[in-house]
This record gives C-alpha cells, sequence and structure tokens, in this order.
C-alpha cells in the first residue's frame, strides 16, 4: 500500500514539474485586457460591450417584434357577386351595339392582407391592391377585436391606400425616416401572411430605390417605385404589412416580392416610410394626394442603353440626363434644360431617377426647394418651386383614373398611325365599382378619342376635363378591329 501511494505523489509531482516548464517555454503568456483601462481593439465577444450597429447597440429584435405586432392588423375583403359584361363572341359590332355582348356572373371573392396603425383615432395604411375594388373590407387588431373599415382614399401610383376604424386609444408604430436604411442593416417584417397569425420575419436591406414597374400596370407614367428590398420572408396575405428596423421604427410598407411561383423566394420590396408619411398626411388631409411634378423626361445609369451610357457621358458623370424640358413645368420656370445633369434636390444627392422620384414624392404643389445641377461641366443651384400636374399649385381633387374606374394607357405613335386616329386612351381594365363599370358598358380595349367633342391624346387632358366642374360626360372612341365611333355617358357622383 506504500508503495502504490509512493507512486502517486511521485507521479503528480512530475506532472507539475512537466506543466510549469511546458508553460514558461513553450506557451506565450494570454492576457485579456480589460477596454476601460487599457487601449486595446480586443473586446469579450459578449453583450456587455457591444459594438454598435446601424441602430445603435447590438442588435436585438425582440422590443421592435413585440411592439410592432400589436400595431399591425388583419385585413379581410369582399367582393360581392356581380355580372359582368364581355364582347359578342360572334366578332360582329352589331351584336355589341344592340345586346351589349355577352354576360357573366363573377362569384363573390375573398382575400386578405395587412394593414399598419399610424394615428392612434383608427387610421391605418396598406396596399392599394389590398382594398382595391372591395366591397366590403375588414379591420381585425391583434387582440382580435373586428371593425368595419372605410376606405378613406388610395393612391394606384405609389401603391397605398388608408383606411379608418371607428376607435380610439389604438396601439401606433412611430414612422422611421427610410432615408436612413443602410444596406446591410437589420430589419422585421411584421404581418398576416397566408392567412396566419401575426408572423415576424427578420432579414436585412439588401438594396435600396428599386424600380420593379410592378405599380406602371395600374398608372402608367405616374407611377412611383423607389423600393427598399430586403430578403426578409415576406408571402400572400404580408401586402399592407409593416417593415420596421430594430427600434420598432415604420421603416416601409411591405408590397411585393420578387418570385417565379408567387411565394417567397428571397426578396421582398417595401414602399419607404418617407413616400408612406407623405401620402397618408395627403390621404386624411384632403382625400387625395398632392403630388409634386418637376416637368422633365429622363435618362439615368439604370435606364440607358450602353450607347446612351457612353454618348450622354453616364458613364462618367453621377447624376440623371436631362432629354426633355415640358412646356409650362416647373423645371422649366427653374431654368432646367436640356442636356442638363440633375446631381441633388433639395439636400438629397440625385445618382438614379428612382432616388429622384422618391426625393419629388416627399413635396406638394407650391413647395419649394433647391435643385443642383450640372450644365457644360459646371454646377448650378436654383430654387425650384413645385407644380401638380396641372402646371399650377392648386389642391387637386380626386383623378379621372379614380373616378372613372379605369386603368388605361395612352396610346403609341404606331398604335396612332395604325387605328388612323389623332391619338387615344386605351383601357386595359374596367372596376366594376368606377364609374364607367356602374354606368356603362364599356369593354375592354376601348379606346378613348374625345371627351364632350374634344379630342383626347393624353391621361392630363382627361384628368383636366373631368376636374374642370361639369357634371356630365360624354366619352367617345373605338373599339380595335371594329368600325364605327362609340359613344358612352358618364355623370359624376
Amino acid at each position: 500500500m506504500k508503495k502504490i501511494l509512493t507512486v502517486i505523489l511521485v507521479a503528480f509531482a512530475t506532472s507539475m514539474v512537466t506543466m510549469a516548464v511546458a508553460k514558461k517555454y513553450f506557451y506565450p503568456t494570454l492576457v485579456f485586457p480589460n477596454s476601460a483601462t487599457e487601449n486595446s481593439d480586443v473586446h469579450f465577444a459578449n453583450y456587455t460591450e457591444p459594438i454598435a450597429g446601424p441602430d445603435g447597440g447590438y442588435v436585438n429584435l425582440e422590443d421592435a417584434a413585440e411592439r410592432s405586432s400589436r400595431a399591425v392588423v388583419h385585413i379581410k375583403t369582399e367582393t360581392k357577386a356581380r355580372a359582368v359584361q364581355y364582347r359578342s363572341p360572334f366578332g360582329d359590332n352589331f351584336f355589341d351595339q344592340f345586346f351589349g355582348g355577352g354576360q357573366y356572373y363573377q362569384q363573390p371573392q375573398q382575400s386578405s392582407g395587412s394593414g399598419v396603425i399610424v394615428s392612434n383615432d383608427g387610421y391605418i395604411v396598406t396596399n392599394n391592391h389590398v382594398v382595391d375594388g372591395a366591397d366590403m373590407v375588414t379591420v381585425i387588431l391583434n387582440n382580435k377585436k373586428s371593425y368595419s373599415a372605410k376606405v378613406i382614399g388610395n393612391d394606384p401610383s405609389t401603391d397605398l391606400a388608408v383606411l379608418k376604424i371607428s376607435e380610439t386609444n389604438l396601439p401606433t408604430i412611430p414612422y422611421g425616416n427610410s432615408e436612413d436604411v443602410k444596406l446591410g442593416q437589420w430589419v422585421l417584417a411584421v404581418g398576416y401572411p397566408l392567412t396566419l397569425e401575426t408572423t415576424v420575419t427578420a432579414g436585412i436591406v439588401s438594396a435600396k430605390y428599386r424600380n420593379i414597374g410592378i405599380n406602371q400596370s395600374k398608372s402608367g407614367n405616374n407611377a412611383i417605385e423607389s423600393f427598399i428590398q430586403t430578403d426578409a420572408a415576406v408571402n400572400p396575405g404580408n401586402s399592407g404589412g409593416a417593415l420596421v428596423n430594430s427600434r420598432g421604427e415604420l421603416i416601409g410598407i411591405n408590397s411585393a416580392i420578387a418570385s417565379p411561383t408567387g411565394s417567397y423566394a428571397g426578396y421582398s420590396f417595401a414602399i419607404p416610410s418617407n413616400i408612406v408619411k407623405k401620402v397618408v398626411t395627403d390621404m386624411i388631409k384632403y382625400g387625395n394626394v398632392q403630388r409634386a411634378y418637376l416637368g422633365v423626361g429622363y435618362v439615368d445609369s439604370k435606364s440607358a442603353t450602353p450607347e446612351q451610357m457612353s454618348a450622354l457621358k453616364l458613364d462618367k458623370i453621377e447624376g440623371v440626363y436631362v432629354n426633355q424640358v415640358y412646356d409650362g413645368s416647373a423645371a422649366e420656370s427653374a431654368g432646367i434644360k436640356e442636356g442638363d445633369f440633375i446631381t441633388r434636390i433639395g439636400n438629397k444627392a440625385i445618382k438614379t431617377g428612382p432616388e429622384m422620384t422618391e426625393q419629388i414624392a416627399q413635396f406638394r404643389p407650391g413647395d419649394n426647394t433647391t435643385i443642383t445641377y450640372l450644365r457644360n461641366g459646371k454646377e448650378n443651384t436654383t430654387t425650384i418651386n413645385f407644380k401638380n400636374r396641372f402646371g399650377n399649385t392648386d389642391i387637386v381633387k380626386k383623378d379621372a383614373v379614380t373616378l372613372l374606374g379605369l386603368t388605361m394607357r395612352e396610346l403609341t405613335k404606331n398604335e396612332s398611325q395604325a387605328l388612323r386616329v389623332k391619338g387615344g386612351l386605351y383601357i386595359t381594365d374596367i372596376k366594376p365599382t368606377g364609374l364607367i363599370g356602374k354606368q356603362t358598358k364599356m369593354k375592354k380595349t376601348f379606346v378613348i378619342t374625345q371627351v364632350n367633342d374634344q379630342d383626347i391624346t393624353s391621361m392630363l387632358e382627361l384628368e383636366k376635363l373631368v376636374a374642370s366642374g361639369e357634371k356630365e360626360f360624354q366619352l367617345g372612341g373605338i373599339y380595335p378591329n371594329y368600325q364605327g365611333l362609340y359613344y358612352y355617358m358618364v355623370k359624376l357622383d
């Protein structure tokens, strides 16, 4: 027994001596400096001494998720069954003229989306496409309470709509400044996807100022797109929901996804909160968006061909190249000329068209700001007074597209020549709830060429006539491949 104990003690002593020698001669000394007392860039990888992110402090999304979830609502819409007119299958305008073509009954439809409470007295912002054409809109709060909602206003150009419910003391999400959003910043998408309950997903901002062309089908050249692109998962039902930063501030309204299947495939797009705030404020105050117009045609590095990039020097100059200045526009009054490069509006540097349209969308007719441009290599700065689409600074009532319930586009020069008309407006869709849908049997593909016997070649001309104060309008035009003129009478509500 004594021999065994002696062996153990010798082995232990030998081990201790070996470790001491190894530490002294074979291993470097490890030092963990205290950042409060020593000058070092080395810190423990814990949450007590975080590295500041774009939103300040370490990225903790728990509070943002909790607070924003309470202010994001579920929106359910219902469209009643209705008779839908279509053109005669006989290909003969005789039947269309006397029998109005055929008709079928569209079954009742239900759909859903999301919305964000932006004021504690019941105003909610969502996407226009969520409530567009709906006969009934229901809002369900996070606490399961349900309310009938009224559509205060909608704007196809930005794909935004404002609803109102009769309730007070509601939770809200404060607006953040979307201009401060940085690439790589963590964000949350909050909504009601795929008929699920409140769902929060996280991702990063992967791009800014995206133009994907999705709003142009509804509003043509008036479309405003400057999306924030993220990789936060967004699916059908998320439309109209919140995109928030780590502070729980609203930096965007989720609107679209890039997907070959219709479900999330990696990229989603949100309308910047600076545009949202302006549109919501206008709709609540005026019932319609008061949109500022610069009045230029342009080419930028995103839309230019390789030949244009070189010829217009867009590969060397950062800015938007002005290739047209409209008569009577704000740009003309400010002295902007064809060939100028717009490089700054107010305090915002302008490099692309989406950046320019996003900045202009935050102004109203009558607002003033500075505009900086390059002319022959020399920088100039002047003051611009924005105008509305009619060339003045008056308050604009609801536009003709909204009142009539039409989706339309202007004929191209080749189309006008083929149809032997000076120009016109080609109807691509008719809302059953609009004045045209309720009062006439007009069908898609109709081309408006006259209003009250005045030739119409542009959207602006139509809007001016509808806003003129007249109560009745006779819309004249043609159907391609059909002979003769057709006329439809419309009374304003």
